[in-house]
């Protein structure tokens, strides 16, 4: 008998929501599931580079879950709660995730300012700013204002 292969487990899931079948309230509903979360800004001027015509408008974001997850648990939260694709991916790297959502590594891609990422649900954007963007850092430090910076990213309760 074939033994069945054991589904991947993580405490780090990333997913993809589409701006013309999120629901409108997509924050609240991810607040009200109490899982720490942040997410890219709009992606509405990524071009695929086949067809080189404009993707669909996107935001990618990461759940920061207290215990290990399945693809299957994550993927059906995701699908179920905010109509997005099923498709979720593990995370690896909260700094490859940070480039990603802001394409910072990327020149040839659309920037997308950093102000515009949101989280929710008791993520600490200013720590993990702090520690995916030493621009920012090194501007806060220059200028004295670091507290003042970051504080605008925190989410309001």
């Amino acid at each position: 008998m074939k033994q069945k292969k054991k589904e991947q487990r993580s405490n780090k899931w990333a997913f993809l929501i589409y701006q013309e079948s999120v629901p409108e309230d997509y924050l609240n509903l991810l607040e009200e599931l109490h899982v720490p979360f942040i997410l890219s800004p709009w992606h509405d001027k990524d071009v695929n580079r086949t067809t080189g015509e404009f993707k669909k408008p996107h935001k990618h974001g990461v759940f920061f879950f207290e215990s290990l997850k399945s693809y299957s648990q994550v993927s059906e939260l995701i699908s179920d709660k905010l109509n997005s694709p099923e498709h979720v991916e593990v995370v690896m790297s909260p700094k490859g995730m940070y480039d990603y959502f802001t394409h910072a590594e990327n020149p040839e891609k659309s920037p997308y300012n950093i102000e515009d990422i949101e989280s929710g649900a008791g993520f600490e954007l200013d720590k993990f700013l702090a520690e995916n963007n030493e621009d920012l850092l090194n501007q806060g430090s220059r200028n004295g204002n670091f507290s003042a910076l970051i504080t605008k990213y925190l989410p309001t309760h």
